[in-house]
């Protein structure tokens, strides 16, 4: 259970990755930040509504609130640096914010075994090589490796916040929902500041409608992730969980490879490979 749901959020963070780090090439960050999280938010409110979630509100939304505090800031560096490095080189410098989680994991107690231990560490050198290193690519700017270690550990504090924000489904609904919505007012708060030094808001050519339905796809692929994680942590161990939530630049790294046809080196297929048996070494410790 806890493998499965992991691994359905590295496909779903993998692609919302890939997603958000192509609009960001042609719509300011912020924008897409606020816009596709703005749009989760409503969905996530009418599931809130239907499944009766109020009735779950409680202390532990406050660990939802921080983590929509942290995370808008995440996602704004994370496309910052896709947008100014190639993909297939940035993404995976994201991983090393699992320290976060797994650094939890092992403060409450827990021990993974020998097994464990060794896929942990196969998949994340897996995951390390998946993404280069390139060392005749396109450079990689000192700006772009900034940006994405500060979205590292943003990524990893919210793994962690979020996985406390609740204990049941309908909870989780609800802390998902808070979190959103906090991710929309301090993006748009943001964007708001940002607008008032001089910054754009929207293209040159307004608002870009055509692109809605992958502002949706960012938006709602990212909050299915989140959710995913949590159910795959309350299942089993965090530092399993986090670790093989953490494989999502292998997603997209291959989605860069397939779409915008960069090229993947041997390194990366090497890298794509220990990350599978990484994998299976979690998946069967």
């Amino acid at each position: 259970m806890t493998a499965l749901f992991a691994l359905a959020t590295s496909l779903l963070w993998g692609l919302a990755d890939f997603g958000g780090g192509l609009l960001t090439r042609r719509i300011p960050a912020l924008t897409v930040v606020v816009v596709s999280q703005a749009i989760a938010a409503t969905v996530l409110g009418v599931i809130v509504v239907a499944t009766g979630g109020w009735s779950e509100a409680g202390g532990r939304l406050w660990f939802a609130v921080a983590a929509g505090v942290v995370g808008p800031v995440a996602l704004l560096c994370f496309y910052k640096a896709l947008a100014l490095g190639p993909m297939g080189v940035v993404s995976p410098l994201g991983t090393v914010g699992v320290a976060v989680p797994v650094g939890v994991g092992l403060f409450v107690g827990e021990r993974p075994g020998l097994m464990q231990v060794a896929g942990i560490a196969v998949a994340v050198l897996g995951v390390v090589l998946a993404g280069g290193p390139q060392l005749r690519g396109a450079p990689v700017q000192r700006q772009a490796i900034l940006l994405t270690l500060v979205a590292a550990f943003g990524f990893g504090t919210v793994f962690a916040l979020i996985a406390e924000a609740s204990t049941t489904i309908t909870g989780l609904f609800l802390a998902l929902f808070v979190q959103r919505v906090v991710n929309v007012a301090a993006g748009g708060l943001a964007l708001y500041v940002s607008v008032r030094r001089g910054g754009a808001a929207l293209p040159a050519g307004g608002f870009p409608w055509r692109s809605l339905p992958a502002l949706a796809f960012v938006g709602l692929a990212d909050v299915a992730a989140n959710g995913t994680y949590v159910v795959a942590a309350h299942h089993g161990p965090v530092t399993v969980a986090a670790v093989l939530a953490s494989l999502y630049p292998v997603v997209t790294a291959l989605a860069a490879r397939g779409i915008l046809r960069e090229r993947l080196r041997a390194v990366q297929a090497a890298g794509a490979g220990l990350a599978l048996v990484g994998t299976l070494l979690l998946a069967t410790g």
